[in-house]
């Protein structure tokens, strides 16, 4: 008799963090939520969304500086640029309206698109070409979403803004790292 398993339900207990986890908890909490969420689906606007959800309820979660992230979510490949000019464009987020499309190379965003290379910027302000969607934004990392083994390509990036500088560490580094990952393999990417 083979047995036949059910995708784990989507429930918003998954968005809950208890009090007095450690950063590398939160995080741990939070790729555990998503491979939860992302078994039997693989639609990317979905697992953005709950991934951005996740993200933004762990760092409201945690102390200072972490809970001063004003903007999480994501950038993907915009599907109409053109391959010899490509840009991002917005996708799924939680904070304020932010900047529509972004061309690789420009910005936090666009650097970390055109290298394939997380950038961590401790003070925005530093930033040569920083794109100010929000002037409340002091430091930001952004992670790259690279699909293709030998054919590697950016199809996204994940964004997080915080509030304060030095807002992120090379831990915010190694988990985002870790669920770009996740992101990579549990999404079908149409672009």
């Amino acid at each position: 008799m083979r047995i036949q398993l059910q995708p784990k339900m989507v429930h918003a207990d998954a968005s809950n963090f208890a009090d007095g986890l450690t950063k590398e908890q939160a995080y741990q909490q939070v790729l555990d939520q998503a491979e939860g969420l992302f078994y039997g689906q693989r639609n990317w606007v979905c697992n953005l969304s709950n991934a951005a959800s996740l993200l933004w309820h762990a760092y409201k979660a945690l102390p200072s500086p972490s809970n001063r992230v004003n903007w999480a979510g994501f950038y993907t490949l915009d599907p109409l640029s053109s391959p010899t000019s490509p840009s991002l464009i917005l996708a799924p987020f939680q904070g304020k309206v932010a900047c529509q499309t972004i061309p690789f190379g420009r910005g936090v965003c666009g650097a970390a698109a055109a290298t394939a290379q997380t950038q961590l910027v401790t003070d925005v302000d530093a930033f040569p070409g920083h794109i100010a969607c929000d002037s409340e934004s002091k430091s930001e990392i952004v992670v790259p979403i690279v699909v293709g083994g030998e054919k590697r390509r950016v199809v996204g990036v994940i964004d997080v803004d915080c509030a304060e500088k030095n807002g992120f560490d090379e831990t915010d580094r190694v988990w985002l790292e870790k669920l770009a990952e996740l992101i990579a393999n549990g999404c079908d990417w149409p672009f």
